[in-house]
Order: C-alpha cells, then sequence, then structure tokens
C-alpha cells in the first residue's frame, strides 16, 4: 500500500492508531512494531479481535485477512506516514534537541505557544524514532503549530528524526555529555546535536540560537538565526526559583537552578517571535510547574528537597551541584547517583563529580551506584547501590535543603521512601 493511500485510511479512521494492543479502541488502525523482546505481528489477530479496524505487519505469516496491511517494514511504514501526514499538515513545527533541558524547554515553549495556538507538542520524552512519529501522527487539521523534541545518542539519529519531522525552526538548548558512549567525544555530541542545524540550513529554515553561546553561532553560521541575548531578559536571583526582569516587570518560575535560566528566556524569545503578548508569556511560565521527577520542590516537613531524578550526566550533574552552591541556605545535603552511558570516560565523570561535591562542604554528601562507589574515601558516604542506601539509611535532614539526583535507572525518587 503507498503511504499516500494509507494515509487516506488514517484520515478515514479519524487518526484512530496504537502500537499497543492494550490501548485498541473500535476502529483503530495498530502498527505491529517489534522490540528487542517483542514481535507485535504476534499480536494482530488479538488487535483484531479487540476492536481494531485494520492491523499493520511486516511478517506474511501473520496475515489474516483483508484488514491486514503488509508492508516491508512497519517502522518505516509509520515514519513515513508520520512524514506524510506533517507534510499534509503544512503547520508551523519547532523542533528541539540538546544534552540537557529539552523537556523542560519544550514545555516552556507550549505553553507559552498554547496561550495564543492550537499547539500540539511531544508528551513527556517521547522523542526517538518511535516517539517523534507518534508525536507527528497525534496532530489534528485543527492543530495550528507542533512542538517536536528530539533525543539521540548516536551520529544520524538527529538527522534523520528532522527528515521525519521537516521542522521549519530549531533550538538546541546546549551542546554537554551526555550519552558519551553513543557519540564517542564530546565533538561527536557536537556534531550530533548540530545535524538539527545542518537541516534547518538545508531546509531554508530558522534557527533560534542562544548569541553567547560561541559554539552553538558557530555551529549554525550557514543557518537564518533569529538570536536570543539573555541580557534582554536578565536573571534576578535564585530563591531556589528562577525569577528574572522581563520588560519592566518579573516573572517569578516555578523552576530551580540558573540551568534552568536559559530553558526560559528560550520560551521568552519563541515567544515574541510568534507575537505572542508579554502578559500571556509571563503568565505561561509562572503557571508552568515541573513534574516527573524534574527539578521539583518537595517539602517534608521542615526538608526542602530538590528532586532532579529523572536523568543526569556530567553536565547536568555539574550544574545542580554550582545551583546548589548558589542557595542562600545554611544546611544542605546531597544524595548522587550514578549517571550512565558515559563509555571509557565513566571513572573520569564520576572522580570529578565527588570531588566537585565534597569540594562543597555541603553537611552530608551521600554517592549511590557502582560507578560513584569505586571513588569511595572516607570524606563521604558511599553505596554500591540503592537497595545498600536503604539498609543503612541513618541520616537526619532536618532543617536541610537536599538536593536527590542520578540517571534514570537509578530511581533515586524512591529515596523519598526512605527519608
Amino acid at each position: 500500500m503507498k503511504t499516500a493511500d494509507l494515509h487516506q485510511l488514517f484520515l478515514n479512521q479519524k487518526q484512530n492508531f496504537t502500537t499497543d494492543t492494550r490501548k485498541i479502541t473500535q476502529g483503530a488502525i495498530f502498527f505491529a512494531l517489534k522490540g528487542d523482546n517483542f514481535n507485535g505481528n504476534t499480536f494482530a489477530k488479538t488487535a483484531l479481535e479487540n476492536g481494531a479496524a485494520y492491523v499493520v505487519i511486516d511478517e506474511e505469516a501473520f496475515y489474516i485477512d483483508e484488514r491486514t496491511i503488509l508492508v516491508k517494514n512497519v517502522l518505516e511504514t509509520l515514519q513515513h506516514l508520520a512524514h506524510f501526514h506533517r507534510e499534509y499538515l503544512g503547520i508551523p513545527i519547532i523542533a528541539l534537541t540538546g544534552s540537557n533541558g529539552k523537556t523542560t524547554t519544550k514545555e516552556l515553549i507550549r505553553e507559552v505557544l498554547a496561550t495564543q495556538y492550537k499547539v500540539n507538542a511531544t508528551v513527556g520524552n517521547l522523542n526517538n524514532h518511535i516517539g517523534v512519529p507518534l508525536t507527528l501522527l497525534n496532530m489534528t487539521p485543527e492543530t495550528e503549530m507542533g512542538v517536536v523534541e528530539m533525543g539521540a545518542n548516536h551520529l544520524k539519529e538527529i538527522q534523520y528524526l528532522c527528515f521525519i519531522a521537516a521542522p521549519n525552526f530549531g533550538y538546541i538548548t546546549n551542546f554537554g555529555k551526555a550519552h558519551l558512549e553513543g557519540f564517542g567525544s564530546e565533538e561527536g555530541i557536537i556534531q550530533g546535536k548540530s545535524e538539527m542545524y545542518d537541516y534547518i540550513a538545508n531546509a531554508e529554515g530558522k534557527a533560534f540560537v542562544n548569541q553567547e553561546e560561541k559554539r552553538m553561532v558557530e555551529q549554525a553560521e550557514y543557518c537564518e538565526c533569529i538570536y536570543i541575548n539573555p541580557h534582554e531578559t536578565p536573571l534576578l536571583e535564585l530563591t531556589p526559583y528562577v525569577q528574572l526582569a522581563h520588560k519592566g516587570d518579573v516573572i517569578q518560575s516555578n523552576l530551580i537552578g540558573k540551568y534552568n535560566y536559559n530553558n526560559i528566556i528560550a520560551a521568552i524569545a519563541i515567544g515574541h517571535y510568534f507575537n505572542i503578548s508579554d502578559n500571556n508569556i509571563k503568565k505561561a511560565i509562572e503557571n508552568y510547574k515541573p513534574e516527573n521527577n524534574r527539578s521539583q520542590i518537595i517539602k517534608r516537613g521542615n526538608t526542602h528537597i530538590i528532586l532532579d531524578a529523572y536523568n543526569a550526566n556530567p553536565t547536568s550533574m555539574s550544574a545542580a551541584l554550582e545551583n546548589m552552591n548558589a542557595l542562600n541556605k545554611s544546611r544542605k545535603a546531597v544524595i548522587l547517583g550514578d549517571m550512565f552511558e558515559l563509555g571509557t570516560t565513566s571513572n573520569e565523570e564520576h572522580k570529578n563529580i565527588v570531588s566537585k561535591a565534597l569540594e562543597s562542604n555541603f553537611g552530608t554528601s551521600i554517592f549511590v551506584g557502582q560507578n560513584f562507589y569505586q571513588q569511595k574515601n572516607n570524606k563521604a558516604f558511599f553505596f554500591a547501590s540503592f537497595d545498600d542506601l536503604k539498609n543503612n539509611f541513618d541520616f537526619d535532614f532536618s532543617n536541610t535543603t537536599l538536593l536527590i539526583k542520578g540517571s534514570r535507572g537509578m530511581a533515586l525518587e524512591r529515596v523519598l521512601d526512605i527519608l
């Protein structure tokens, strides 16, 4: 079946589609994706029995009847359908990537633009070769603007995601030490993220670029750039929340850490470009509250917890420690978990974070995970695993500001259950 024909079928079914038989609704199109531990083709019959109108498969052995659409590769079919649908809609799409802050920045941009436009944006962090197509296919003819987050851990991935989404605008949050194992080096990270600039330049789109980030300015030299000037919206203070001065008014955000300052000013600049009023920009940013373990402030009695346990890499970990140092609090402590996907640099990067934390003279520094445990010394507390921490937890964090941060695989939000 040609992509155009499948797209018409997709529209006829009122864009009712799924890749999960547990979420089948009447009349849906089921795409039988494959994973490392599952084969969606085996669920085709179940999908039809549960109400699907059609199933898209790529193994002939699972063909059932005329409701079965046999293709060469289901994932590629989904991706090409998403690209076709994006071209069909013809709306402005802003794509963003970067080592840190993608999801928060995406949410801020969505909040700002949604004050005036019907916006569809990436849900959560569904930002990979499957998530980007799903985001695009969830956009309807009523959608006026799209915001698409793109993640990658190897070269050429951003390039392909840009092909699928065909963005008109691009923004890179930063170049940081994330996914070093996949990209191979910091230069590899810069090259991989800059694939977005390459696409934008070739597509004659526009790139939003922080003019104070010299490496980004260099990488975007072939793009038509909309430069973001941080001095137009200066940082006022961290309380620990980021407070900014914007056109004679004060924006009091619910985001913590100086590292969120650039995320906020990017949303402001993009709002300005799309003619969002200053009042609506202020309201949108002040109303946005982080969730899902991303820079959340949680109060437990007189303990103030900064829960930033969604992810971690050397760049974001260093920024979080610098933010803790900047806070005017008498008692501070940190619980830090292992950082993953660092390849051969893992030992050095974990050693650097331990040194940085100890130089900060926090009241208590706790490190959790095998990578940190290898740096064990008598100046802090080291635990080989979360269970090791849990079984030996005997700490008093009353009247303390406590940072909890680690990679997703460490799931350090579990610390909340043992405080």
